[in-house]
């Protein structure tokens, strides 16, 4: 029998603009409650992986950024790896620390993610976004993005005044509207959606609740995309304590949480194309690794940095057949009350997307779903949750995509 990871503890900052906080104060807080969370001490801790994606555009922390933060909370001498890997920085540092303990390489390894997205020079807060695409390659890439757009009715150029990544969803939107007769009505559902879950959620970033008429009525951004339905950027902190089977036991630990799977995938040329996207490759090996169906997951975390991304989820993790992803948000079956609640903590639409720190909030709620601690967004008798986290995009698809699938234990 393969071994297994356990999360033992999770913590996590509220995500917002914190302009007089630096990493060393969110991350410390998401560390601190997660260690406490596990009922373990600092010095307990043998490993650490740290993830932060844009510190050095926009703290100037270049280097070393675990380090520092992990003595700001009292952890030394153990080996620290920074992470970074775009908008999948913290999953991939999940993951990387998962894999350490399931190979018996340690017994206790904690995974952070944590960011500081405002500035006050909004162009040094786009320019992150800007560096997870191929950076040499620039001028094609925005020529090919371009080239199709009507630029009275669409604004400035991607990535001139807004994250070029919206721009990138809003062309698979265009794509998927074209297909299949998606609307933008169907994407201010998801949006509508969230901000019910984030209105339930003291993490959250924006808590009001939405009508679909509201989403539909907002400033656009790139059509088909208006405001409510671009995740906002944010700071903020997740950390997650991992421990072994072995040590889990000594613990006694009663409220533990299983990694089944967790894959860490990246693009390649021709993903995203008609043949199989880097998400439904990474879903795929990850329901192998778990022995699990699509059907099967009670309650999953995905990577809607735009609300058009959520309905493209479903599809490429199997949750819909192509092109059908739509319904699932129009019969309500990914609200809570439904067969499979997406998003549940409100997403990185309400709840924020503090780049670094997205990934870990995405595992933060699983946990906090089935261990039943969920308050008033707790989903029902959830067992099996699943996250997709994506990060930067190359080529014609994402450059680095996580699918993890947890159980709850006991």
């Amino acid at each position: 029998m393969n071994a297994h990871a356990i999360i033992a503890g999770v913590g996590m900052t509220d995500f917002g603009k914190f302009p007089d906080r630096g990493l060393k104060s969110l991350a410390g807080e998401a560390i601190r409650g997660a260690l406490a969370d596990a009922g373990l001490r600092p010095d307990e801790v043998q490993a650490a992986y740290m993830g932060n994606a844009a510190a050095s555009l926009i703290t100037g922390q270049a280097m070393i950024a675990g380090q520092v933060i992990l003595r700001s909370v009292g952890i030394g001498r153990i080996p620290v790896v920074n992470v970074e890997n775009a908008c999948a920085t913290s999953a991939t540092a999940f993951q990387q620390a998962e894999r350490m303990i399931a190979c018996g390489q340690y017994e206790v390894v904690l995974a952070a993610g944590f960011e500081k997205l405002f500035h006050k020079d909004k162009a040094r807060t786009f320019s992150v976004f800007m560096g997870a695409i191929d950076v040499e390659a620039i001028p094609e890439f925005l020529a090919s993005l371009n080239k199709n757009k009507k630029p009275e009715t669409e604004g400035a150029a991607a990535g001139d005044k807004r994250s070029v990544f919206m721009d990138i969803y809003a062309a698979a939107a265009r794509r998927h509207m074209q297909l299949y007769g998606t609307t933008a009505r169907h994407f201010a559902m998801v949006s509508a959606k969230n901000s019910y879950h984030g209105s339930l959620n003291p993490h959250a970033q924006y808590r009001e609740v939405l009508g679909v008429d509201e989403v539909l009525a907002a400033p656009p951004v790139a059509p088909p995309l208006t405001l409510p339905m671009c995740a906002p950027i944010g700071d903020g902190a997740a950390a997650v304590v991992l421990v072994s089977e072995k040590k889990a036991r000594a613990m006694g630990l009663k409220q533990g949480v299983r990694v089944r799977s967790s894959v860490l995938a990246s693009g390649w040329d021709g993903s995203g194309s008609e043949t199989e996207s880097v998400v439904e490759y990474a879903a795929r090996k990850a329901y192998e690794a778990a022995a699990v169906t699509p059907r099967d997951i009670n309650v999953a975390e995905v990577h809607d940095a735009t609300a058009p991304a959520e309905i493209l989820c479903y599809e490429a993790l199997g949750m819909a057949k192509k092109g059908e992803g739509a319904r699932l948000v129009e019969d309500g079956t990914t609200r809570l009350g439904g067969r499979i609640p997406v998003n549940t903590s409100g997403g990185l639409l309400r709840k924020g997307h503090p780049v670094g720190a997205t990934g870990a909030a995405q595992i933060f709620e699983l946990c906090e779903q089935l261990r039943g601690r969920a308050g008033a967004r707790q989903v029902e008798g959830a067992r099996l949750g699943l996250a997709e986290n994506g990060g930067g995009f190359i080529g014609s698809d994402a450059a680095a995509v996580v699918v993890t699938v947890l159980e709850k234990t006991g």
